[in-house]
Order: structure tokens, then sequence, then C-alpha cells
């Protein structure tokens, strides 16, 4: 059996979808899980990784784990005890979904400090290990939402520069891959999207999935600071504004991992917009 952990989430949402249509022994984990979130058949079970102790159940008689680490929450985890209690459960497998930062911005504590801590404990488990580090969100675009529904615009800092985001759904293929088959054991993959897209483009890709334009109003980059500390811990607004502002060349790299591990290119950005289209109408 697999669970997957932030099984509502973007990523872990189409990895049980995967999962599951791949015949799969599958149970879909996450603090708001529910049986209208996961496919018909799929077992779901409501858990936080903030408390390793509430996942003994799940873990029980589970093989591999898909561990998200939590994003902005990440700081809350204590991933040794987590594992711990996967490995109790009979997990001998765990891919873990961490972040270009950890390399990118290695002195950035949400990124680099605290993304190295993780994967540290999954390297130093005992388990056989893969992990994934995307970089930013196709789907970060959500964002916009409100904004395209509301009065066709967007408003974002740094308009012009690039990069390139992934689609979720291209990190979940990677992570069913990982799962199921061999030869990924010990890979660290770095999965990005096809090409840089800026800001500014992306919104206009969105307006082409939607058959309308889009205003693009450019931020300062005070004003979208502001924004962000609205529902995101200092440390991280501050190194995802370094990151979409002044992107290193590692950031700005293609690479070839996704191609590598699924045998075709990545998704583009208009991929993902023509296929959420309906969340900015």
């Amino acid at each position: 059996m697999i669970v997957v952990t932030g099984a509502t989430g973007n990523v872990g949402r189409t990895l049980v979808r995967a999962l599951a249509a791949a015949g799969e022994a599958v149970t879909a984990v996450s603090r708001g899980v529910s049986e209208g979130t996961v496919p018909d058949g799929v077992p779901h079970k409501r858990a936080d990784l903030a408390d390793p102790e509430s996942l003994r159940p799940v873990f029980d008689g589970a093989d591999a784990l898909f561990f998200m680490n939590s994003g902005a929450n990440a700081h809350l985890l204590s991933p040794r005890d987590i594992l711990d209690v996967a490995k109790a459960g009979g997990v001998r497998q765990v891919v873990l979904l961490s972040s270009q930062g950890v390399v990118t911005r290695p002195q950035s504590p949400s990124h680099g400090v605290l993304g190295r801590s993780i994967e540290d404990a999954v390297r130093q488990s005992g388990l056989e290990w893969t992990i994934l580090r995307p970089g930013g969100f196709d789907s970060n675009a959500y964002a916009w939402a409100g904004q395209v529904r509301a009065r066709r615009a967007v408003a974002a800092p740094f308009g012009d520069v690039g990069l390139p985001a992934v689609d979720p759904a291209d990190i979940a293929e990677v992570a069913a891959a990982a799962l199921r088959e061999d030869g990924h054991a010990g890979q660290v993959y770095e999965l990005t999207g096809p090409a840089l897209s800026s800001p500014r483009e992306r919104a206009r890709a969105i307006g082409d999935a939607i058959g309308e334009p889009i205003t693009f109003i450019e931020q300062t980059r005070d004003e979208a600071r502001a924004e962000m500390l609205r529902f995101m811990p200092e440390a991280v607004a501050d190194t995802t504004l370094a990151i979409i502002g002044a992107p290193t060349a590692a950031e700005q790299r293609i690479s070839p991992d996704i191609e590598r591990v699924l045998g075709r290119a990545p998704r583009t950005f208009a991929d993902w917009a023509n296929r959420n289209a309906a969340a900015f109408r």
C-alpha cells in the first residue's frame, strides 16, 4: 500500500488519481481529506504531519510513502519522528517532495536550511528514498484567480523575469514513477517546466485560455511583500521575492529530468492554463 500525504494538494490529488488508475492500493492522507476529494474506492484518513503519533494507524500495513514537506508549514514538522513511525508501520520506501531552494538558496532559513534538514532525515532514515526538487509551480497562478474573475487583471511584481515553472501534474507523474518503478532509489530529480515564462506571459496565457484579454499590473516589491505577508511567514516571503525577482542561473536552468523519467517533454504553462481555465472565468 502507498500512503500519499498532502493528498488534497495540487500534487497529491493528482498523484492519488494516477496511482489508483494504475491499480495500486493507495491511501489518501491530509488534514482536510474527505470522500469527495478522492476517487471512488480510495481509502482516506485525516491526519496531521505535525503530530507523528496520529500517523500510526495511517502507516499500519503500508510499504511506501509520498512525503509532502508541507511547504510554508514545514517548520512545524519533526521529519525523523514521522519516518520512524512510518518504518514501524512497515514502510520501506519514501518519495520526498522537497524544493529546488535546498540547493539554490542554501542560506535561506525557509527554503535551504529547513529543506535540507528534511532531506537529511530522509537520507538517514534507512528507507529506500527518492527526492523531488521542483521549482515554482504553475498552480501558483491560482492566486490570481480572484483578480481575473473580478476585473480581468493580474497584479504581480517582476513582470518580465522568467522562470521555468513546473506543472504539478508532471511532478505527480514523476512521483508515481518513482513509487512504482525500479531504478529511482537514491535519485534526486530537479523538476522544471520546458521554458522560461514571466508573470506577464503567464497572464497572457490565462487570457488566451479563457478567451479574453488580461491586463497586467506590475506591483512594486514592497506591494507584493505586503500581500505575501498576509498568508506566509516573513522568511518565506523574502526568499520567494528574491527568487522571482533576481533568480540565479540555477533557478532559470531547464532541467531534463522530467523527460528522462517520463519519456516526454514537460507540459507548458499554457497547457496548465487551458486545463484549469474554469478557475479564472
